[in-house]
């Protein structure tokens, strides 16, 4: 008897979460995505740098797998609670069992979710599982002599149910991927060939094809979020609002927003969770307008000059006010309406500062009476301070001549990156690498090439200086608190 009821809360529930899947798709209304926000936020902040440090952006399929296993159990265990109780009080052969389980899930997910009609995504087959169940379960003075075939029978059927749920739910995913980079009737909203053609023709001549550009395709641009399901905000419904220590206070709409005078800025990001040499760092040509005029406007006067910013899905990061004057809200990405993934529709970009302090899905700029800590500073990391020099060695590639080529990105904020240089000795001497010309803008990466005749095996080593004249750090030291430093080397052969 008990297996039995595993089972069915097992079936129940992984039929709740793909029929959740098939009418929600991969998003904030299936019902999986509340219980990984609650997970993400209900994990210590230790945990979280050792898998932003040790596993990666692979680390969600951690979270989402636990989220899943809590839905499908929730799910399960509320089914079967209300096909128990319906047993017991109707008989085994009704389907109040399955009435009841279903409106109890369809409650449940509707309560997660805010989204009653899609609720029934999960409350329809668990409904219909325990009412399958509850016809073809032996009665209680059966000798059990056909209760493995029902067994299999009520398996099959739900099996099957799974299948074709999933199916649709595979097929909902990869349509919201295909169209993760924004709708193809909006390709050329806003023309930035003038500035792709500039960043084309100052891109350095590489022998290996494996070296990114100096503009970063949308669909290769590094993304890192701190939950799996990005909100679904359409333009007509989104407001910035400033509030807080303000002379007044004030709130714009998207079309306001689009009204004021626009500008197309290169801006480089860089994740402070990447290793030393990782590749979360790219490039973009970002569509938007300067912050400053609307501060100016609010006139913030708290005393600590500071304020936080705050995004859909629940973000927030506290800014020095000086530093957001410098800043860009950006509605579109390398000449297409911002995608979904990275804060559709309008984000805010810091120059000089680690990615994740540039906020997706802006929606409030609270300016504030006193200092108080962000998403990640509560979480042990050190806030918004500006982005550690790198240069990165990304490539090599031997030659038909026997000689040697390196290259890479370099990148140091607002300071800029004046120089690079390589090592062939393990860094006992250096040579000036060459590096791309400097694109327009304060805060972008530079490309560096270097072609030398080896002898032996060899160490090279690569570093960067900044516009300030500051040599790369040696000392190396981990992501977590404050970013990798140290220099890039790698042991090559012939």
């Amino acid at each position: 008897m008990v297996d039995r009821k595993l089972r069915l809360a097992g079936l129940a529930g992984a039929s709740g979460v793909a029929g959740s899947y098939a009418v929600a798709g991969y998003t904030r209304q299936f019902v999986v995505a509340p219980i990984d926000a609650a997970v993400v936020r209900a994990t210590p902040g230790p945990v979280v740098a050792w898998a932003i440090t040790n596993v990666g952006t692979e680390a969600h399929l951690l979270h989402v797998a636990l989220a899943t296993a809590i839905a499908i159990g929730t799910l399960g265990g509320v089914g079967v609670g209300g096909y128990l109780v319906s047993r017991r009080l109707t008989g085994r052969r009704q389907f109040a069992g399955g009435v009841l389980a279903g409106a109890l899930v369809w409650g449940l997910t509707t309560a997660l979710t805010a989204a009653p009609l899609l609720a029934l995504g999960s409350a329809v087959p668990v409904g219909l599982v325990t009412a399958l169940e509850a016809v073809v379960a032996p009665a209680p003075e059966s000798d059990g002599t056909d209760s493995e075939r029902r067994a299999a029978l009520s398996s099959i059927g739900t099996l099957l149910f799974v299948g074709v749920a999933g199916g649709l739910g595979w097929a909902s995913l990869r349509d919201s991927e295909r169209s993760a980079d924004g709708p193809d009737e909006e390709a050329q909203s806003f023309d930035v060939s003038a500035l792709r053609s500039q960043a084309e023709s100052r891109e350095l001549d590489f022998t290996s094809e494996d070296l990114p550009g100096l503009v970063s395709p949308i669909g290769e641009f590094y993304n890192v979020d701190i939950a799996e399901f990005d909100p679904d905000l359409p333009p007509a419904d989104w407001t910035l609002s400033f509030s807080g220590e303000v002379d007044r206070e004030l709130t714009v709409s998207f079309e306001e927003i689009q009204e004021r005078p626009t500008e197309h800025r290169f801006v480089t990001l860089r994740c402070v969770g990447e290793s030393l040499n990782g590749e979360k760092l790219d490039t973009a040509i970002w569509t938007g307008t300067p912050l400053k005029p609307l501060l100016d406007e609010v006139d913030p006067d708290g005393a600590c000059g500071c304020a936080m910013l705050r995004a859909e899905d629940d973000y927030f990061v506290q800014f020095p006010v000086d530093a957001l004057e410098d800043g860009f809200l950006a509605w579109g990405m390398n000449g297409r309406p911002l995608p979904d993934a990275h804060g559709h529709p309008v984000r805010v970009l810091v120059p000089g500062h680690w990615g994740e302090t540039n906020v997706k899905w802006l929606s409030e700029i609270e300016l504030l009476r006193e200092p108080a800590d962000g998403y990640w500073e509560k979480r042990g990391w050190h806030g918004t301070g500006p982005v550690n020099t790198v240069a990165k060695l990304w490539d090599v590639t031997h030659l038909e001549d026997g000689r040697v080529e390196v290259g890479g990105h370099a990148y140091a904020g607002t300071r800029g990156i004046e120089r690079v240089e390589v090592s062939t000795d393990g860094g006992a001497s250096w040579e000036t690498a060459t590096v791309s010309e400097r694109l327009p803008g304060d805060d972008v990466w530079r490309q560096w090439r270097h072609v030398y005749r080896p002898d032996g095996a060899h160490e090279v080593v690569v570093r960067a200086i900044d516009g300030d004249g500051t040599v790369q750090p040696r000392d190396r030291s981990e992501a977590f608190p404050s970013g990798a430093t140290g220099w890039v080397s790698r042991e090559i052969t012939p």
